[in-house]
């Protein structure tokens, strides 16, 4: 079965609006993982407009399933990630003004820089996974790179799912296959919701897990969070 990582940004955005300790960013991945998550995974990023570099060496002590830390390898980043020791670190390529993940590595132009990361993270057993987007060149680049898994983007299949999710699907589903025959494990996220995520892992089988932050905890203010965790759980 494909694992939720259920990413909690957004609960850290809520309770920076207002200071303090509301909602209180350990007890929600405390209650995500009671209530099914199969991991948690943050994004602190330079300006900690969400999750703190201070709440990414908290929550290390209370997730006691797969702990992913992504971000961009700055020497800071590199830096924090070697000290917490998470279960999975997932390179972005985002620069620090960007609102929101959006594309993958270009995995040719950046060797050299994501091999010395790659390498770096490694030296401390650190499981390595690269964001990219679903080309066959930009995969065996990963490959090249030192990476253990790939994370698919997957905006443009839920753009696409709308209209032909048949044709939206096919350029993951071969970037699946090569990763595969690359011994790449596969991970996904970015956008997938209720609507179009049991089509997606139905369609390909090897993805190992996927990331969901921003359609859960949105579905979780209807639905409650334990029920709506429940319910990612039962479409894959």
């Amino acid at each position: 079965m494909t694992h939720l990582s259920v990413n909690i940004n957004k609960i850290a955005t809520i309770r920076n609006a207002r200071g303090g300790n509301i909602p209180n960013l350990l007890d929600a991945a405390k209650r995500c993982q009671d209530f099914g998550a199969d991991g948690i995974t943050v994004h602190p990023r330079p300006d900690q407009r969400h999750i703190t570099k201070k709440d990414a060496y908290a929550l290390r002590s209370v997730v006691n399933k797969e702990y992913n830390i992504e971000g961009y390898p700055s020497q800071e980043f590199i830096d924090m990630v070697c000290e917490i020791l998470p279960d999975q670190v997932t390179l972005v390529p985002d620069p620090p003004e960007v609102l929101t993940s959006n594309e993958g590595w270009d995995t040719i132009k950046n060797s050299s820089h994501l091999s010395d990361v790659i390498s770096e993270l490694k030296k401390h057993d650190l499981r390595v996974s690269v964001f990219v987007n679903p080309n066959s060149s930009i995969i065996e680049g990963a490959k090249f790179c030192g990476a253990d898994r790939i994370e698919l983007y997957t905006e443009a299949y839920c753009q696409g799912y709308v209209k032909d999710r048949v044709s939206a699907i096919q350029p993951y589903l071969n970037s699946a296959i090569l990763a595969q025959e690359l011994e790449l494990g596969v991970n996904a996220g970015h956008d997938l919701n209720m609507q179009n995520l049991e089509f997606f892992v139905n369609q390909i089988k090897n993805i190992s897990e996927v990331s969901i932050g921003h359609a859960l905890i949105s579905d979780a203010l209807y639905l409650g969070l334990e029920n709506t965790i429940q319910m990612y759980k039962r479409l894959l």
